[in-house]
């Protein structure tokens, strides 16, 4: 499957499926186009949808914002795809009948979020985006940028709090940045992601947020010395790096396992006691894919037992980038790899794999290439090694993701065939939060018991209540 040859880059996609139906970029890659299965999807979703919401009094759009209109566009997955989402078609009409099969409720804890400043951004960065926005917008490519206004308003913290708090189940997350030419001006620099952190928790009057702290160890001893700076002032939750992305000076990656560059940031973020590093790994960034490989964590994590490494994307390339046949037949590139490195050091504890993108371009394009990278990232890390990520706000909403992954399973040939484990619900729960809120020290019991009276949860119950609107937007990039 070959990409559009002039990719559209489009802001803010209106779609009226809850389940996007073409491959969405966090920005970080270019998509693939549509394929004649997603088309399909497409097809299947319009005219039952269009069906159901006739014998139910009520228009297409309307509908499809419903518990219905999921249950539909699951029902199309299984009918184009094949068995792997656990619904029933009562549940398309039957409101009662969708809320009574999504079974208990989980702690979701999404530990790779994202949002675009539109003050701190750097400038660069920031008329890039808005050019391709322009662009997307005076070709007619995309009518939800018809009133735009040049603000970027539907990627800012507020519209963020809209999609991720109040329109999923999302309990806790983690927001995260792409990189910039130095640490400091990043798309969202460290002081602003913390900043926002501190704003929503002391609004809320509970932990809400989380934020990432950004290194460049190429930079030697100014990032060392920034490192500090984001401990004692900003006070992060834990370190985000991109060993394919080179800050401004420098034409190529770094290697975690280089003792020379990397080991003194891995250092320091011992002394300092934020022991969680997060590594981009996959989706490959910079001008050598390589560097993007997960196949130096190994050594990395071996020297410093101490410090845990969160793999975000799990090493997976992205549906741009692989074969799709193979993937369907069990063999991911990277990830796959990565997963016969790890069997091999059983007594290696300290990587976690993270899902963000990779499970929402995944579930979307090939369903059973999505079964088999989580059937093999279980076998190889384990249920408690596994976290859930959506890349969100790229791909809107995070409750899409959320529903997809409860309703999710792995196909029973699949299971019996290479030896992986099932996705049951205690596994699930695991991945939707219990191990991120391990690996970052939160209660979760009391989190249990604060959440429910915090004043963003009165905010929730009235918005649910009165007019919840959830908007169906993503606001990645697509190709036309």
């Amino acid at each position: 499957m070959k990409t559009h040859k002039r990719p559209s880059f489009q802001q803010g996609l209106t779609s009226t499926s809850p389940i996007p139906t073409r491959t969405i970029s966090n920005e970080e890659f270019t998509p693939i186009s549509q394929t004649r299965l997603q088309e399909h999807v497409d097809h299947v979703i319009e005219t039952q949808s269009t069906e159901m919401a006739s014998r139910l009094g009520m228009d297409r759009r309307t509908f499809l914002k419903k518990t219905g209109g999921m249950a539909v566009a699951l029902l199309a997955m299984n009918h184009v795809f094949g068995n792997f989402f656990d619904v029933l078609a009562v549940e398309a009409a039957e409101p009662e009948a969708f809320l009574s099969r999504r079974g208990e409720h989980f702690f979701v804890f999404d530990v790779q979020t994202h949002y675009v400043s539109s003050t701190f951004t750097n400038p660069e960065w920031r008329e890039s985006l808005l050019a391709l926005r322009q662009r997307a917008k005076d070709m007619g490519l995309n009518p939800a940028l018809a009133q735009d206004s040049k603000t970027m308003a539907d990627l800012s913290w507020e519209n963020f709090v809209k999609e991720v708090f109040l329109d999923s189940e999302t309990s806790l997350a983690l927001i995260s940045t792409p990189p910039g030419p130095y640490p400091w001006t990043s798309v969202v620099p460290p002081k602003e992601m913390a900043h926002i952190r501190d704003e929503i928790n002391r609004i809320t009057d509970s932990q809400r947020m989380l934020a990432h702290g950004l290194v460049m160890p190429q930079l030697g001893k100014v990032d060392l010395d920034f490192m500090d700076q984001q401990d004692e002032v900003f006070h992060v939750d834990a370190w985000k790096c991109y060993t394919g992305a080179a800050p401004k000076g420098f034409d190529h990656g770094w290697w975690l396992h280089d003792e020379e560059i990397a080991y003194p940031m891995l250092e320091k973020a011992q002394k300092l006691g934020v022991p969680t590093i997060c590594i981009h790994k996959g989706l490959p960034l910079g001008s050598v894919a390589e560097y993007n490989h997960p196949k130096d964590t190994i050594q990395a994590a071996k020297d410093f037992p101490k410090l845990d490494f969160l793999l975000y994307h799990s090493g997976f390339l992205g549906v741009h980038q692989i074969n799709l046949e193979k993937a369907r037949n069990g063999e991911v590139p990277w990830t796959s790899e990565f997963c016969r490195m790890k069997r091999k050091h059983p007594h290696l504890t300290n990587i976690y794999m993270e899902i963000g993108s990779t499970f929402a371009q995944l579930v979307i394009t090939e369903p059973k290439a999505c079964a088999h990278l989580l059937g093999q990232l279980l076998a190889a890390f384990g249920e408690d090694h596994i976290l859930w990520g959506t890349d969100s706000i790229w791909y809107g909403t995070p409750q899409w993701q959320i529903e997809a992954f409860r309703r999710f399973h792995i196909p029973e040939e699949l299971q019996e065939k290479h030896g992986y484990p099932p996705l049951t619900p205690g596994v699930k729960a695991k991945i939707f939060g219990l191990t991120a809120a391990r690996v970052f020290k939160i209660d979760v019991q009391a989190q249990y018991k604060q959440l429910p009276k915090d004043y963003l949860n009165r905010i929730k119950m009235a918005y649910l209540e009165e007019s919840p609107s959830p908007s169906h937007h993503a606001y990645g990039w697509v190709t036309g």
